[in-house]
């Protein structure tokens, strides 16, 4: 993975308007890969799906909590990709009170899917979903990459440490140095 470009892909979003009255004004807007990657080093994390135990209890509040100290270690956005849709995708971050971590959805899974990171979980009823990783992506070129270990379909557990913010905040502290192509 390391020295990949992340691959071109248009994201369905949805954001606010406020020339929209009403309950929902929100307006869809395509973006893509180089929208949200190019010129900038930033960390890009996946996970099974919003509203899921990890994911919403450690992952995406440590992202958050720890936003000052991978700004000050040469990150310029933090992203969280989830193969959910992005109505499901708002309501997570605003659920998560986010104001740093920006959420992408990958509703189709076709980000996932040519990143090699889409698998089945139909054991949880969950069907596609992402294999939980994160990579500080330089300019939309993969630099390290931390994938969780047991990468399978129908994995019976949710393996988490490895794509945790805490063990690139590390990284990136020159704390780990060593990170190998996957």
């Amino acid at each position: 993975m390391i020295g990949r470009k992340l691959p071109q892909v248009t994201f369905r979003t949805r954001v606010r308007d406020d020339s929209i009255e009403g309950p929902n004004p929100f307006r869809w807007e395509d973006k893509t890969t180089a929208d949200y990657f190019a010129g900038k080093r930033v960390i890009v994390f996946s996970l099974p799906g919003a509203f899921t135990p990890t994911c919403s209890t450690f992952q995406l509040p440590d992202f958050e909590k720890l936003h000052g100290d991978f700004a000050a270690a040469g990150i310029d956005e933090i992203y969280c990709v989830s193969v959910n849709d992005a109505f499901v995708m708002n309501a997570w971050g605003k659920s998560q009170n986010l104001e740093n971590v920006k959420l992408i959805p990958d509703g189709s899974g076709e980000f996932t899917r040519k990143m090699g990171m889409l698998v089945d979980k139909n054991n949880l009823g969950f069907g596609m979903r992402s294999w939980r990783y994160a990579a500080i992506v330089n300019n939309g070129v993969v630099e390290a990459w931390f994938e969780e270990s047991g990468y399978s379909d129908n994995c019976e557990s949710d393996p988490y440490g490895e794509s945790a913010p805490q063990n690139i905040l590390a990284y990136l502290n020159g704390e780990l140095t060593e990170r190998t192509a996957a």
